[in-house]
């Protein structure tokens, strides 16, 4: 069980319609880049809660989460229209191992993400040991449209602080969109398109890859990755595929 805590909204930044990021500050335990933790509202005698994974890397103070409103939940529309000095209720505690200490060591690392799935590797990537732990990291970034590619100011503030060693290529399915690649992305891997764009190979011996996100894409590409040989990292077993279903 959850231990709740209150927190206060610090801002709510609506990327478009239905994407959005909420600032808190509350009195959380210490959590780990990748962890997630539990957003709460009493809804009559309910508290109807959800898990959201930290964008903020964990020497923040204030905690950020990136979600997005869908029409018919009893959560997230509540959650959209929250306002500076409302209140939502918050798990003290983290939870989960998609961490960096959870992954081996490597060349490469890939992070795949669809959608708000992007919001963990953005936490990752805000501490100073993944790029000590990796000579070439590589974000694919997963949307539908151009618009919902967010924290693109962030992602670049990245990519001029560490300059070649990060190279971050999105899809966008719906529509054409500059320095984009479309359609999915197992198949841009089995056709060898995604390689050949971002001029780095997935194989056993440099890579290691992280999968969050829709569990289609996670399921689709993991098997694409074991027809090159990846295995899944299991702790009694190192392999090189760490994955997490968002939702």
């Amino acid at each position: 069980m959850a231990d709740w805590i209150p927190a206060q909204v610090i801002a709510n930044r609506h990327w478009n319609q239905d994407l959005f990021s909420l600032s808190l500050r509350a009195n959380i335990e210490p959590f780990k880049a990748g962890q997630f933790t539990k957003l709460g509202i009493m809804i009559g005698d309910n508290l109807i809660q959800r898990a959201y994974s930290f964008v903020n890397p964990p020497q923040d103070s204030d905690i950020e989460i990136y979600a997005t409103r869908v029409a018919d939940g009893l959560l997230s529309p509540r959650l959209h229209a929250l306002q500076t000095g409302d209140t939502v209720q918050i798990s003290a505690r983290a939870s989960g191992f998609f961490t960096l200490d959870e992954v081996p060591t490597g060349q490469h690392l890939w992070l795949f993400a669809t959608g708000t799935a992007i919001g963990p590797y953005l936490s990752i990537l805000g501490q100073k040991e993944v790029w000590h732990k990796y000579r070439k990291i590589i974000v694919i970034h997963a949307v539908r449209y151009a618009a919902d590619l967010s924290y693109q100011a962030e992602i670049s503030a990245l990519k001029q602080q560490y300059g070649d060693q990060l190279i971050v290529q999105p899809f966008v399915s719906r529509e054409p969109a500059p320095l984009c690649l479309t359609g999915r992305i197992p198949q841009a891997i089995a056709d060898g398109l995604l390689e050949r764009h971002v001029g780095l190979y997935l194989t056993p011996e440099n890579s290691q890859v992280m999968l969050c996100g829709n569990p289609q894409m996670v399921r689709d590409t993991k098997a694409v990755l074991e027809a090159k040989g990846l295995t899944k990292n299991l702790r009694r077993k190192p392999g090189q595929i760490t994955m997490e279903h968002y939702w």
